[in-house]
């Protein structure tokens, strides 16, 4: 098998909107209430994947899930008189967040050598914790080859699980045994720490990894407290180099030493709070970047354009650059729709180390596939959304529709 890191960004989808759902989440909280631009959404992801596909990268996608989620708002019995962010719930479309449907182990660290995906339960939000028996539906499809993966049911929902956001991998390279990294908060603080320990170890035993190479590190409670909700909003790793803030982790030095005494290889790219603020970075998502390997060898940070309109980030960057660290690219992309929500270039990707014949081909992308999704996103995909228009019923008809036809276009309508 040919084994190469893919990254399955996420479909934003036709329901794409601000309702501020997500506590912890500054930027989705700044942005409560005001428009959403769907179209332009979905289409600033796709051309991020356009991106990646032309630097000569491997590039899946994940679906829209269904919304309005009409069981969920049967369950909860909305009616008219109901809170606006029930309602919203039901219609949020976050699973465009693809770094949060699962935590992926791939074969070469696995017991039994396959590619072993655990769907995250999500429970911490309403509007998140409605995803993962959707997710899992998308991906038993995805990676349907008993040969090459297991796709697991979630972890019980008494212990949060908040997927690969707060998941990170080691290795010399991606076709070698590697060392995976769990991140976990602490509750107690301003914000809700939204992985749990517990949570991270029974998907470590369900994937059938060596406890030896697993390390389980906190992640720093300021960090969480200033809006990191995810520990990938502070730090992101690939291969031997993890990059990271100065105060991603509740002990970063203690961090450092548990990796290194299992990986020895380990590569810190740190950025220090005197040079960018812990706050500077969250609001930019300096970390929230994807951190590849290109064709070469070399590596790649791709970052919301944000950055680059930073002062100290940028700055940062191009002291970086001029150096001679392992990271020798920083790609500026716009994201800024995904970015008023709360989420990032890291955000829209799940990671998944696998021969790409091993996957069903209907979810790789091909430049054919590309096209007719931007096709039915142009034509299809509402061009703005306003807080007073969730739940009317005129929206519920453009968004189902325009899902249906972008299933039908990619071949998909079992997900109907």
């Amino acid at each position: 098998m040919s084994l190469v890191e893919i990254n399955f960004d996420g479909i934003v989808g036709p329901s794409h909107n601000y309702a501020g759902l997500s506590l912890g989440n500054i930027a989705s909280a700044s942005h409560k209430g005001q428009p959403s631009y769907p179209r332009a959404a979905a289409l600033q992801g796709v051309a991020k994947m356009r991106a990646n596909m032309e630097l000569g990268l491997p590039q899946g996608f994940l679906l829209p899930l269904p919304r309005p989620n009409f069981g969920l708002m049967r369950d909860l019995a909305l009616d008219a008189s109901s809170e606006p962010a029930l309602v919203a719930a039901a219609w949020s479309a976050s699973s465009m967040w693809t770094a949060n449907a699962a935590t992926v182990s791939p074969a070469p660290d696995t017991a039994d050598a396959r590619c072993h995906l655990t769907p995250a339960n999500l429970v911490t939000m309403l509007h998140r914790g409605q995803e993962w028996r959707d997710t899992k539906r998308q991906l038993a499809i995805a990676f349907a080859d008993p040969r090459h993966f297991a796709v697991h049911d979630a972890v019980p929902a008494s212990f949060g699980d908040e997927g690969a956001a707060n998941h990170m991998r080691l290795c010399e390279n991606h076709t070698e045994a590697g060392v995976e990294v769990f991140v976990y908060g602490q509750q107690g603080g301003r914000f809700p720490a939204r992985q749990h320990e517990q949570a991270s170890r029974a998907v470590a035993r369900k994937h059938g990894l060596d406890p030896a190479r697993c390390v389980f590190v906190e992640q720093n409670p300021e960090a969480i407290a200033a809006g990191a909700f995810h520990n990938d909003v502070v730090a992101v790793a690939n291969e031997r180099v993890l990059f990271t803030h100065a105060r991603a982790f509740a002990d970063q030095q203690g961090a450092y030493e548990a990796i290194r005494a299992v990986f020895p290889a380990l590569e810190v790219v740190e950025v220090p709070e005197e040079a960018v603020s812990l706050e500077e970075a969250i609001r930019t998502y300096l970390f929230n970047a994807q951190l590849l390997t290109l064709q070469h060898g070399e590596m790649a940070l791709v970052v919301p354009n944000e950055c680059q309109e930073s002062a100290s980030v940028w700055a940062w960057c191009e002291r970086m650059l001029a150096g001679n660290g392992p990271i020798r690219r920083v790609i500026p992309v716009d994201v800024r729709q995904s970015m008023a929500n709360g989420g990032g270039p890291a955000c829209l990707r799940l990671r998944v180390v696998a021969d790409p014949a091993t996957v069903d081909p209907r979810f790789l992308l091909d430049e054919g596939r590309i096209e007719r999704a931007e096709s039915v996103i142009a034509e299809m995909w509402p061009e703005q959304i306003d807080p007073v228009d969730i739940g009317s019923e005129a929206l519920a008809k453009t968004v189902i529709e325009a899902r249906e036809a972008l299933l039908g276009v990619l071949a998909l309508d079992e997900l109907a």
